[in-house]
């Protein structure tokens, strides 16, 4: 075979100018972490925290390198900078806080250290026994140039301490220029030779309960005794209490407009209403108003505003549904038809995700010609109008049906003016949207939890959420139950189920949630599908929250374990350990200074009891095999001593997993 012989175009694109060769950086500064899609996105954040980041930076020769993180609130102008710790094999470690909620930006620095690499030659050689006079000259030469391109009280050091080495012995000067203050003001009068500068990437950084909350979700309509009588914001008064004692600090609810009557669906989602059939809250709209407007029954502006209120003094956070799709009788279409896509014979076209349909309900056309930018703007303006009144958070339906580009900058546009918004996506689709959703400035997510089950795929997907990029831009919001998800799993495993499911969820994640009926342990299905049998979307649910088999007690008390515990406000550092039984579950979570360290098993039969042989993690605490721990049951305050690293446990359906935390004796 014959070489081809390189045309005069490939010859001219190998070509590099010496003028610009010499302007190319001679030091390297590669896959810098935490980096969405090289910069593109900011990577996730929460105020109060540490940003730690990773790089891999390297120079030719054996010279020393200095390198610098370096970083700043947008909103500010001032940049701070903190080294990074050489970790070896060209790798570099180092934090910076996050005070503050906003958007912040950070950079990797980095030079030819000439004085920590003369400091770092003249030691070897030193040691070594090999005559140094010249070294020291050379070094004496570093100060007096270093002095002379300072000023004020840093110039005066440095003349003191070129003046101080000129009087001492051979091994005395050794000791001075190794001597930390020496190697304080030199770094300060540094000249940063060959100075590189990675690009700028951005941290958004959030509150606290973007990371780490409980989702408790209920439809006011059906908070009452009677289920003739729908449920007024007055009558939530009465669940607050309740609510805020079980350990949740958001309290969620479906939409709360006004309901469209042309074909509003029935119980058990029938296609034609009787006249007292409430209809489903998502078919959003009719005469008393849209998106912005408060359903008639459940009470007026002014009782909403008390909830707030209310709620607020239990320490909870009103979160409400965005939910964009309209009824068939929502003022949009009189007012704006050219928001909507119309069909030839004047009708227009109700949604769908196949098989499911939505007779009741009608999409906006995003990217119709008279949508834009009035309905870009009318949708941000409703968002906005519910913050001025109190509410935080939002619970998006299904946001992965719209523009990405509506999202991105719908959020980015209230966040700039109210950085406190947290944004949870209910986006039940593939995992490049999910992703997408959290790149574009979604804080949460709804995940595939539902249907992870068995221990292999429990394992996969705790183990996928933890690695990049998912880490970086995706929250998971583990919710146990929907109004639309009755899981499978529930259906028959009774009240054990339902504990296995809040455990998997509540230490799995720093954010879980359930919809009301899971303490109750509610699960009758429509026949073959994960749906409930007269469901809430369709009508008014009453219930006897102090029903016997409740597991409102075990709920509280996990809760009470999450708060009380820093190493499980996050889903991130979950780490699996050996459990040798494919019915158990075992992993532990340790805090990032590693006082807190919790380990977790689940048993995933709700029937039997599952014993097993189990690792303790004694590597991760230094411990050798043999050593003694201290064990505490976090269920119900029971310690002992663990003696070495392999031990035995043993699971029944009462309570089927274990919570312990682990110290050294």
């Amino acid at each position: 075979m014959t070489a081809e012989k390189p045309t005069e175009q490939h010859c001219q694109q190998a070509q590099l100018p010496l003028s610009e060769a010499l302007l190319l950086p001679r030091i390297a500064i590669e896959n810098t972490r935490p980096v969405l899609d090289g910069g593109q996105f900011a990577v996730k954040a929460v105020e109060g925290q540490e940003v730690e980041v990773t790089c891999k930076v390297f120079a030719d020769g054996h010279e020393r390198l200095a390198v610098r993180v370096r970083w700043r609130n947008e909103r500010e102008e001032v940049w701070f900078s903190q080294a990074l710790e050489d970790q070896g094999n060209d790798g570099w470690l180092g934090r910076f806080p996050v005070p503050v909620v906003g958007r912040y930006r950070f950079c990797i620095e980095a030079w030819i250290d000439q004085f920590a690499s003369f400091c770092h030659e003249l030691e070897k050689k030193h040691q070594a026994g090999v005559p140094v006079s010249l070294e020291l000259q050379e070094g004496r030469n570093q100060v007096q140039q270093a002095a002379e391109r300072s000023e004020g009280p840093l110039r005066e050091q440095l003349l003191e301490l070129r003046q101080q080495l000129a009087g001492l012995l051979e091994a005395e000067q050794v000791a001075l220029f190794l001597a930390e203050r020496s190697s304080r003001l030199m770094a300060e009068a540094d000249h940063r030779p060959y100075l590189s500068l990675s690009p700028e990437y951005p941290v958004d950084v959030e509150r606290q309960r973007a990371q780490f909350a409980s989702w408790y979700e209920l439809f006011p309509r059906s908070i009452t005794d009677d289920p003739q009588r729908h449920g007024t914001f007055d009558d939530v008064h009465g669940r607050l209490s309740m609510i805020h004692d079980m350990g949740f600090d958001v309290l969620y609810f479906p939409p709360i407009h006004p309901i469209g009557r042309r074909h509003r669906k029935g119980r058990n989602n029938a296609l034609s209403a009787a006249p007292d059939d409430p209809g489903s809250p998502y078919a959003i709209g009719s005469e008393e108003g849209g998106h912005e407007a408060i359903h008639p029954q459940l009470g007026s502006l002014e009782d909403f505003r008390r909830l707030v209120a209310a709620a607020a003094d239990h320490g909870l956070e009103i979160a409400l549904d965005f939910a964009i799709q309209c009824s068939q009788d929502h003022p949009w279409l009189t007012e704006h038809p050219g928001w909507f896509n119309w069909r030839p014979d004047g009708t227009i076209k109700y949604a769908e995700n196949p098989p499911k349909k939505y007779q009741d309900i009608v999409n906006v056309d995003f990217y119709a010609a008279e949508a834009i930018p009035g309905l870009w703007l009318e949708l941000r303006d409703i968002v906005l109008g519910w913050v001025e009144e109190g509410v935080k958070q939002f619970r998006v339906d299904n946001p992965h049906t719209k523009p990405l580009p509506f999202w991105q900058w719908l959020i980015a546009d209230v966040r700039g003016r109210h950085p406190e918004v947290i944004f949870l996506a209910e986006a039940f689709t593939t995992p490049a949207m999910m992703a997408r959703l959290g790149k574009i400035g979604y804080s949460q997510s709804y995940t595939y939890f539902t249907w992870r089950n068995t221990k292999s795929e429990l394992a996969s997907y705790f183990s996928e959420l933890n690695q990049s990029p998912w880490r970086e831009c995706f929250r998971p919001n583990f919710f146990v139950n929907t109004p639309d998800i009755n899981p499978g799993f529930l259906h028959d495993s009774g009240r054990a189920g339902f504990l296995i499911r809040a455990v998997l969820a509540s230490m799995g994640s720093g954010l879980w949630g359930l919809y009301s009926g899971f303490e109750l342990c509610e699960s009758a299905a429509l026949p073959g599908k994960e749906e409930y049998l007269d469901s809430e979307k369709y009508q008014i649910r009453p219930r006897d929250f102090s029903a016997p088999g409740n597991i409102i007690a075990e709920i509280a008390q996990l809760n009470r374990i999450r708060r009380q515990n820093p190493a499980l406000h996050s889903h991130l550092g979950l780490k699996l350990y050996n459990a040798w039984n494919d019915q158990i579950l075992y992993f532990g979570k340790r805090s990032r200074d590693g006082g807190n360290f919790v380990l977790v098993a689940v048993s995933l039969d709700p029937f039997n009891p599952q014993e097993a042989h189990f690792e303790l993690p004694l590597w991760e605490m230094g411990l050798p095999d043999d050593a003694q721990t201290q064990g505490e049951d976090l269920m119900n305050g029971h310690r002992w001593t663990w003696h070495g690293k392999t031990q035995f446990m043993r699971l029944e359906p009462p309570q089927p997993f274990g919570i312990w935390r682990i110290s050294p004796l």
